[in-house]
């Protein structure tokens, strides 16, 4: 493996969350006794290669002012869009104005996957350093995959040794990710990932097997779960 390399972090956390049917964003809901967002931020303060951290905000969000992370220096704010692309790409031009250049490293993450270990993290850095279009982190399907049709019955069974699961940090060097960010939005194409940007940029990301346990919050079971083996 390469030296782990430099790197700024792009958290978009201007979504709603409306799967989680709660009273406020999910990054804002509690997790051991605080943000599941103040978690997320944890995985990569601290860290010793981290240049810079962006948190991609909603304009009237009412509650990243009450975070005590908030007035850490070493996060700054950006405005968020409606969008998880408009986000970044908010983020990006907040890297921009810190000092970002074009070949440094941005690793985009989930504000709600707060449960991202070390030693992934340090997996990814490691072994993208030199590699020439950068990569994510991703689990392979374990499950038999089955393709329906519209009357919710079975069409096929997928093979599922080409299929994975993207999870993120996903990292890309700043100037190839604003590009592909700002190109595919031109273009109205849909962007669900940093990754899928890329790849219709016409490049090929590499996939980084990590923790299944990275998981991203999505539902009221997620959190139920995590908060359980937290515990343990």
């Amino acid at each position: 493996m390469s030296a782990a390399p430099y790197f700024w972090v792009v958290i978009p956390a201007a979504g709603v969350g409306s799967r989680m049917r709660a009273d406020r964003p999910k990054q804002y809901l509690q997790l051991a006794g605080r943000s599941i967002l103040e978690h997320t931020l944890d995985c990569f303060i601290g860290h010793p290669g981290l240049r810079g951290l962006v948190v991609s905000l909603a304009g009237d969000d009412p509650y990243w002012p009450s975070l005590r992370c908030a007035s850490d220096p070493r996060i700054q704010r950006a405005d968020g869009g409606v969008e998880r692309a408009d986000s970044v790409l908010g983020g990006l031009r907040t890297l921009n104005e810190l000092g970002a250049d074009t070949d440094d490293w941005v690793l985009v993450h989930d504000a709600a996957r707060p449960n991202l270990m070390r030693s992934d993290l340090d997996k990814l850095l490691a072994e993208l350093a030199t590699d020439p279009v950068g990569g994510l982190l991703a689990v392979p399907v374990r499950d038999t995959l089955k393709r329906a049709g519209s009357d919710g019955r079975v069409r096929e069974t997928i093979d599922r040794s080409v299929i994975w699961q993207a999870y993120t940090p996903q990292m890309f060097r700043f100037g190839a990710l604003q590009n592909a960010l700002a190109g595919a939005l031109a273009a109205e194409v849909a962007i669900t990932d940093e990754a899928s940007a890329i790849e219709w940029a016409g490049q090929s990301p590499r996939l980084i097997e990590g923790r299944a346990d990275n998981l991203k919050i999505t539902r009221p079971e997620d959190l139920q779960w995590l908060e359980q083996r937290w515990k343990s």
